[in-house]
């Protein structure tokens, strides 16, 4: 195993450190694990390019280990009643699609481009943002409320992606013979 698959199993075990932290409402140091993350984040592709050690396993576990961050922040901030409830099935819905596409496109061998997007980048930075202030706001106790500009801007490119991606998926499936 290299170092930048290492540092991404090490992001992937963060995950319940973050989990508790933001359920016992211990969120400085939440956001102390999500910066840990981060680096971590940083330092395996930089490592992977300059060392020439990408992988296939590390070309799986980082996106995955990125999904699983953001998605445990969701679900658990929405479990604690920091973010609404709709707003976690939306962003784990587009994710889930996203995952079920990618599974398709792999099993049925299809040609389905699922390079990131500009809509894609947008939403997940968004999303990544959004969290990272209802933590940083909550942990200084203040009024979640001057998010919501945020959060307007995060559905929208949520939903933007979700349904561009569908579109390429659909145009690809149709594009291809039968």
């Amino acid at each position: 195993m290299n170092i930048p698959n290492s540092l991404t199993i090490l992001r992937i075990l963060l995950i319940p450190v973050y989990v508790g932290l933001l359920i016992y409402e211990r969120f400085n140091g939440a956001m102390i694990v999500l910066l840990v993350a981060g680096v971590t984040d940083a330092l395996d592709g930089t490592i992977a390019r300059a060392a020439n050690q990408r992988t296939r396993l590390g070309a799986f576990l980082d996106p995955l280990a990125d999904k699983l961050l953001l998605t445990s922040g969701f679900v658990t901030l929405s479990a604690i009643h920091l973010i609404p409830s709709w707003v976690t099935i939306l962003v784990v819905s587009r994710d889930a699609m996203l995952l079920l596409g990618t599974a398709v496109a792999q099993f049925t061998e299809s040609n389905i481009d699922i390079a990131p997007t500009f809509f894609g980048k947008g939403a997940t930075f968004l999303q990544l943002a959004y969290v990272l202030l209802v933590i940083f706001l909550s942990s200084r106790h203040l009024d979640l409320s001057v998010l919501n500009p945020l959060l307007i801007a995060m559905v929208a490119f949520t939903v933007s992606s979700g349904c561009h991606y569908l579109y390429r998926g659909y145009r690809s499936v149709g594009a291809s013979p039968t």
